[in-house]
C-alpha cells in the first residue's frame, strides 16, 4: 500500500527553518546554500575554523555563472580576518573552488 501525499498527520521532524550544522573541517560545500545565505555563512564558517586552528579554508562554490564565487570573494575581501584568497588548483576544484588563508589568532591581552 502507497502512502497518500496528501496525509500530513504524520511529523517527519524536518524543520525547514532549523539551522543546520556543518562540519568544521576546512572544506565549505556551498552547493546546498541559497546565495542569499552565504553572504553570512563565509564569515561565521571562517571565524569557527579560525577559533579551530584551522588555518587553511577550501570553499566550493562551483562555476556555473560565477554568482557564488562574487559573493564569496566579496564576503572574504570585507573580513578581516583573511591574510588571503586564491581560485584552487586543479587537485582542488580549479576556479570552482576558493582556498583561503586566515590569520592567526594571537593570544588575547589582559
Amino acid at each position: 500500500m502507497r502512502p497518500d501525499p496528501e496525509d500530513d498527520d504524520e511529523d517527519d521532524g524536518f524543520d525547514p527553518e532549523a539551522p543546520v550544522e556543518l562540519p568544521i573541517d576546512g572544506v565549505l560545500d556551498l552547493h546546498a546554500f541559497r546565495p542569499s545565505e552565504v553572504k553570512e555563512l563565509v564569515p561565521e564558517y571562517l571565524a569557527e575554523c579560525r577559533a579551530r586552528g584551522i588555518l587553511e579554508v577550501r570553499i566550493i562554490h562551483g562555476k556555473g555563472q560565477g554568482t557564488l564565487r562574487r559573493i564569496v570573494h566579496a564576503a572574504l575581501d570585507r573580513s578581516e580576518l583573511v591574510q588571503g584568497y586564491r581560485s584552487a588548483g586543479h587537485g582542488s576544484g580549479g576556479w570552482g573552488a576558493t582556498l583561503v588563508d586566515l590569520l592567526p589568532q594571537t593570544p588575547d591581552k589582559e
